[in-house]
């Protein structure tokens, strides 16, 4: 039989407070799950911005440090005329690149780069500019790859350098021994190709890493790989070319030595 209200909650009530209970706990549940789900998703925000600011300015050293291997004034001139007629806009993480576009800074590149136009144009006198620019090259993509690192943790920085160095020297010593390949031939023209086909690559090269600085990243590595791939191929037959060359005067001497002993 049922009791008096006073004494049990009717049925229904205990039904609808049960209920009422459950999707309190189910909303705070709810909102909870929801509070952990934005935390995490802003932290992974956080950590995908702190990623892309790392891959950008390792894209832009090492890019800047490649090409300076190839041609290090004209590296340092075009990006110098970005910076100083504001074509490029420098985010607060690039203000270090600001001093390339100083005039100073833009006449001593353009007059280098001037010299180096045409030296590098000449069989034989550009693989003596290439054999005095060995150590200068090198450095001189250190340097800009350190200004494009900015203000990234020092141990990001040392090992930005110390590939930016290697970097630097891989494609110094691919564009040194591919010329002296090429001067090996008797015609000039190849030279002239190939001193046009490397400013093209700077400058194609620039505009890559300034606009598209994580793909630049990619693409530089990829080329890097593959010239540590072929650089020993380059380097056994620049020395049998070298072997040749001297083979071949050391025969001319043989044979102008007996003659002269002969008239003596």
């Amino acid at each position: 039989m049922r009791r008096s209200s006073g004494a049990f909650e009717s049925p229904p009530a205990c039904e609808k407070l049960q209920r009422t209970g459950a999707l309190q706990n189910a909303g705070a549940t709810y909102h909870s799950k929801m509070r952990r789900i934005l935390f995490l998703a802003h932290c992974g925000h956080l950590w995908y911005q702190a990623l892309m600011q790392i891959l950008e300015q390792m894209g832009l050293a090492l890019g800047l440090a490649s090409l300076a291997g190839l041609n290090l004034y004209l590296t340092v001139f075009l990006t110098g005329l970005l910076v100083r007629f504001d074509a490029l806009h420098l985010a607060a993480k690039y203000q270090n690149l600001e001093v390339l576009g100083h005039d100073w800074v833009l006449i001593a590149a353009g007059i280098l780069y001037a010299i180096e136009f045409v030296a590098d144009k000449v069989p034989w006198l550009d693989s003596l500019w290439d054999s005095i620019h060995t150590l200068i090259r090198p450095i001189g993509g250190t340097i800009l790859a350190a200004q494009a690192l900015g203000n990234l943790p020092p141990h990001i920085e040392m090992i930005g350098a110390l590939l930016a160095g290697g970097a630097a020297l891989t494609t110094h010593s691919a564009k040194a021994g591919t010329r002296l390949l090429a001067n090996h031939s008797p015609e000039p023209a190849s030279n002239i190709v190939l001193s046009l086909a490397e400013d093209i690559t700077v400058v194609a090269g620039t505009l890559l890493m300034l606009l598209k600085p994580v793909l630049a990243l990619c693409i530089f590595s990829a080329a890097l790989i593959i010239l540590w791939l072929i650089l020993p191929r380059i380097f056994r037959v620049v020395r049998r070319s070298f072997e040749i060359v001297r083979n071949k005067w050391r025969a001319v001497f043989q044979r102008a030595t007996p003659a002269t002993n002969a008239h003596a």
